[in-house]
């Protein structure tokens, strides 16, 4: 039986659906961006370190020399301390965002379940229907050959 708008018991709860279902997409966009945010920040922590754990002192130490490479060292240090920041700050809004998408996806589940519910529920009653219907049928047939049978006994 094809379904239009106007008939279909469940079209409301289909909206909702589709509603979710859109928000539950994003959610999970969001968390694949969040997810890359936070692999580059960790790929940038690592290049930071590769390259303060290269950074060697000069062999002839002359105090200007020093002072530079001390500089420099510290610098480093301090992209260091903020790449490891940016990194804390991308796994806590992954971490956001990952609850935010299984939230998401729970809700959209929750409705689907319903739908899925409602569904067997018309169809178990479609079959009771059927069963019923072919039951009568089935009497009726038997009826009809017991009247058959018992004009036929008394005919002769």
């Amino acid at each position: 039986m094809a379904r239009t708008r106007d008939n279909d018991p469940d079209a409301g709860m289909r909206a909702v659906a589709r509603v979710r279902s859109v928000r539950e997409q994003d959610s999970r966009l969001g968390l694949g961006r969040a997810a890359a945010d936070e692999r580059e920040a960790a790929r940038r922590l690592d290049a930071v370190r590769t390259r303060l754990a290269q950074t060697t002192l000069p062999e002839t130490v002359d105090p200007a020399r020093f002072a530079l490479g001390r500089l420099g060292v510290a610098a480093m240090a301090g992209e260091v301390t903020l790449a490891d920041k940016a990194l804390a700050t991308a796994g806590t809004v992954t971490t956001a965002a990952r609850a935010h998408w299984q939230h998401d996806k729970t809700r959209l589940s929750a409705v689907e379940l319903l739908l899925e519910r409602r569904e067997a529920e018309r169809r178990a009653e479609r079959d009771r229907r059927e069963t019923a219907e072919v039951d009568d049928l089935v009497a009726s047939r038997w009826l009809r050959d017991r009247r058959t049978l018992i004009d036929q006994e008394g005919t002769s």
